[in-house]
């Protein structure tokens, strides 16, 4: 079953090389004074939809896009490895997805940043998970709701007057939604362990076990089957050969509570 995840360089090159990209797009922005936030996603506008798939790699500041590189790399890789198979389908489909969702329900303002899509991961890897019920996979969404589950409280509106109603809701809402969309919409993988035993085998009929054939219908132990008469050698059984020894064999029988006689 460990056939299932197994590592390759992708694990490690595709988290650091998006990652890289979106550092890439904020040292061009700053470096040549470019203002990439025009091209994110404007809500329910037509030029607002080239945001649907270039937001995830702008960033306002510094601190939005430490933010978001450290959960990338560890979700990316996270689904490159457990969910190999998937990952590609679920990055593209997640940003398409959640951009889209966010051009139709967002505020009359810019979306930009990666965290959309770092809520798609969220959601697709705990959901998924669960629906394998596998023990390995199980344990990955615990970790990802122990270590990531605060970002569900950003998927709800800010108070006014806070610092975080400028936080794009709307975007975590819609990255959460698209990644439980496609939870539920790509099969989920069968995690069947392999055979190690006679009795694990799909093949294994019981009837044919000399170990099972030592017990009755109700699970209590039977004798075994009669032992076969003795071969007869020359008209002797083989039970009464036995061997002499010409050494003398002297015994001492001592009483109970017999004094050792005084020397």
């Amino acid at each position: 079953m460990d056939k299932d995840f197994r590592y390759t360089h992708k694990v490690f090159w595709f988290p650091f090389a998006f990652v890289f990209a979106i550092w890439l797009v904020y040292w061009l922005q700053i470096r040549f004074d470019f203002d990439f936030v025009e091209n994110g996603i404007l809500p329910r506008t037509a030029s607002g939809l080239q945001g649907v798939l270039f937001s995830p790699f702008i960033h306002a500041d510094l601190e939005h896009l430490y933010n978001n590189t450290i959960p990338l790399i560890v979700l990316l890789a996270a689904i490159q490895f457990f969910y190999a198979s998937q990952a590609n389908k679920v990055i593209v489909l997640g940003i398409l997805g959640s951009g889209l969702l966010t051009w139709l329900i967002g505020r009359s303002s810019y979306h930009i940043g990666a965290s959309g899509l770092i809520y798609v991961l969220f959601s697709f890897i705990f959901f998924k998970g669960i629906q394998t019920r596998y023990y390995r996979l199980v344990a990955l969404s615990l970790a990802i709701i122990v270590v990531y589950g605060g970002l569900v409280w950003y998927v709800f509106p800010m108070p006014d007057g806070t610092e975080g109603q400028s936080v794009s809701w709307e975007g975590h809402l819609s990255g959460l939604l698209t990644g439980c969309f496609l939870a539920v919409s790509f099969a989920t993988p069968k995690f069947k362990k392999t055979p190690k035993y006679e009795w694990e085998k799909p093949d294994y009929d019981p009837s044919e076990d000399k170990f099972m054939q030592r017990f009755d219908a109700d699970g209590n132990f039977v004798n075994l089957p009669p032992i076969e008469e003795l071969e007869i050698i020359d008209e002797q059984p083989t039970s009464l050969f036995y061997f002499t020894s010409n050494a003398l064999v002297v015994y001492h029988v001592k009483q109970k509570n017999e004094l050792e006689p005084e020397q």
